[in-house]
């Protein structure tokens, strides 16, 4: 047995069914190895960014690692834009990376660089197996690492020499690190606050945007007075149908502000405080209030729902009913007229089926989508955790094959959509059931106000570079080269029919809608 055969055992035990992969030359010894061992599925993506993105997004709908094969530093570095949204998203990954024989790095051949040194950024956990020996315990650790609560990424590099030379020694599965739990002294801190407190808010992130855990603010929430909101991004949101509906903050930093400026206390739940996306000429990052007194009930590595529930208890919240915190807000009609996006939303909302996994990267177009879907049927919601664009379809094909019996929608602006692109090829070969909805604005629309933000003057060259028009992407011939089936819409009414077949058929396909 070699190393290569010894690694691709241990993943195996360690729990790690897919390997997401574009290999190269050095991977070659890993790639011979799939047919002798079993239990990894090997998906091919045709860029790097396909098989990160794809990577998070099933790590966000299995709550397990699966692993990426890549090939040396510049294929990493293909890769890292949404290796960079799985970390913000606490999504767990096994990040493989070959790399140069040992003997050969000194050489200095064309594709030598310091993988290490470009997997740090990006990752928890590195290391380098230097020998064929240390491939299945190095392998073994990483998955441990990547288990750790809430979810890590552990960038493993093998060297080529590493996979091809004997003896491999595969490990057996580690235990990973249990979440902690929240003192009791913390615990008892935050509940006089909210005992105390005029206007108090919890903010919540991570884990604690699971069902049970959002049930448990909401009723903390009700006992106490306190608002109950959650990061602009999220790793995955449970919501619609008998879960608590929660109060997502607001993208732009002054509208952000105003919506929690009269806090007193802001109890923080598996999140930091607000911070905004960018920074604006004369306009504050730090999104809190000076007065407000900021506590965090759970850190990352604590357990968010078991800090609720103690929270809770401590309160004298009873039993919560099912459904006492859903949305009482009616389901949209199947809308008709102008396809904007209020009406791309309503349609959105009419249509969606049980159990949808919602992947959004609708940037202007879907502004609305979030709101108006609230009260339609239970579903998950991911978001864009890191602002890298280029996530929406390859984190469909990862949520949709973690969950193959759930259908996936993706809402994909059309400028983001260019990035990865060539993730709608993984969805014809895999055959996976989603549906691409892209928000066709032509345009880089979120660019606009952002100039306008910064106080920087608009020109006509500013305005080239926003927009997608001359000559026009043609999504609807895009998608059948790559062998998805594809239409293009431009009424309300034209894409609630759409979508009612779309989701009718299993498979992938992509519906355009020109707004």
């Amino acid at each position: 047995m070699n190393g290569a055969e010894s690694l691709l055992r241990s993943l195996v035990s360690g729990g790690v069914e897919v390997c997401f992969t574009n290999p190269g030359t050095s991977e070659m010894h890993f790639v011979a190895a799939l047919d002798r061992v079993p239990g990894m599925r090997a998906v091919l993506g045709l860029q790097e960014n396909v098989v990160t993105g794809a990577a998070d997004g099933y790590g966000r709908m299995a709550d397990a690692p699966a692993s990426t094969l890549l090939h040396l530093g510049p294929g990493l570095a293909n890769g890292l834009a949404n290796l960079h949204n799985a970390r913000r998203a606490h999504t767990p990954i096994v990040n493989v990376v070959g790399d140069h024989a040992v003997d050969h790095a000194h050489l200095d051949a064309p594709l030598t660089s310091d993988v290490e040194a470009v997997a740090a950024p990006f990752s928890h956990w590195v290391r380098t197996s230097k020998t064929s020996r240390a491939v299945g315990r190095d392998a073994a650790e990483a998955v441990a690492a990547a288990r750790a609560h809430p979810g890590r990424i552990a960038s493993l590099i093998l060297p080529a020499d590493a996979s091809w030379n004997e003896p491999g020694v595969p490990a057996k599965a580690l235990p990973a690190p249990a979440p902690t739990s929240a003192p009791d002294e913390t615990l008892e801190e935050i509940a006089t606050r909210l005992r105390a407190s005029e206007r108090p808010a919890l903010l919540l992130g991570g884990k604690a945007l699971r069902a049970r855990a959002l049930e448990l603010a909401a009723a903390i929430g009700r006992a106490t007075g306190a608002r109950v909101l959650c990061d602009t991004f999220y790793g995955r949101l449970e919501r619609g149908g008998d879960r608590a509906v929660i109060e997502r903050l607001p993208y732009f930093p002054e509208q952000a502000a105003e919506a929690i400026a009269d806090v007193t206390d802001l109890v923080l739940v598996h999140t930091k405080a607000p911070v905004g996306f960018f920074a604006y000429p004369d306009k504050p990052s730090r999104l809190t209030a000076p007065a407000t007194r900021i506590a965090t009930l759970a850190e990352l590595e604590e357990d968010a729902e078991g800090a609720l529930e103690a929270l809770a208890d401590r309160l004298g919240v009873g039993p919560i009913e099912p459904g006492a915190f859903r949305s009482t807000d009616p389901l949209p009609a199947l809308p008709d007229g102008e396809l904007n996006p209020v009406s791309l939303a309503q349609a959105v909302a009419a249509t969606m089926p049980e159990n949808t996994i919602v992947v959004d990267e609708g940037a202007t177009g879907g502004f609305f989508a979030l709101p108006i879907t609230a009260s339609a049927p239970q579903h998950d919601w991911l978001a864009l955790t890191g602002g890298a664009i280029g996530f929406g379809m390859p984190c469909a094909i990862g949520a949709a094959i973690a969950c193959p019996d759930r259908p996936v929608l993706d809402l994909q602006a059309d400028g983001s959509a260019m990035y990865t692109v060539q993730a709608l090829w993984t969805q014809a070969r895999e055959s996976l059931d989603v549906t691409t909805l892209i928000l066709a604005n032509r345009s880089y629309a979120i660019l606009r106000a952002e100039l306008d933000r910064t106080g920087a003057a608009p020109s006509r060259e500013a305005e080239r570079l926003f927009d997608l028009t001359g000559p026009e992407l043609d999504f609807v011939s895009l998608a059948k080269g790559m062998g998805v089936p594809a239409e293009r819409v431009t009424d309300a009414g034209a894409l609630g029919k759409a979508l009612g077949r779309a989701y009718a058929e299993p498979g992938p396909k992509l519906i355009e809608a020109v707004l």
